[in-house]
């Protein structure tokens, strides 16, 4: 399974999220991340990540959540173990790249339905302070089928 990463910035009752503009999540909001590049830890991927896709430097990230995600066996090359943060602290200010489209949204108003179907099932979670670990099965459409969420 590839090892992957996702990280929120967090400033008091909001979150940013980004629009993919191109790729795998195209036309979803989400964290930033993805994957590690050779010799890189997963921290390490996360910050790099966080800098490629909206500019931004993390300089604290706490690991909130293990999740696997899991597709069918024509995109078996999607399944990933993802590692996700949340930081509180950053140097710079979000920009939209090539890649993504940083938005600020209260938390309270975050668009699941524009989301992974996932997410509202692990990211409240993770919002409230607990560590969650979670399972996600996605058919040929990438739509959900089933899951299993616990948290800490």
């Amino acid at each position: 399974m590839r090892q992957a990463t996702l990280l929120f910035l967090i400033q008091g009752d909001n979150i940013l999220l980004a629009m993919k503009k191109r790729g795998f999540g195209e036309g979803q909001w989400n964290g930033v991340g993805g994957k590690p590049e050779k010799g890189e830890t997963l921290e390490e991927t996360a910050i790099r990540e966080c800098q490629e896709e909206i500019e931004v430097t993390p300089l604290s990230l706490k690991h909130m959540a293990d999740l696997k995600f899991y597709f069918p066996e024509a995109d078996k090359d999607w399944n990933q173990e993802v590692k996700v943060y949340i930081c509180h602290s950053w140097q710079g200010d979000p920009a939209e790249t090539e890649e993504m489209a940083p938005k600020w949204f209260k938390i309270s108003d975050i668009p699941y339905e524009q989301m992974w179907e996932d997410d509202k099932f692990w990211l409240p979670k993770v919002l409230a302070g607990k560590f969650a670990k979670g399972k996600f099965h996605f058919d040929e459409d990438k739509k959900l089928t089933r899951h299993s969420v616990n948290a800490e």
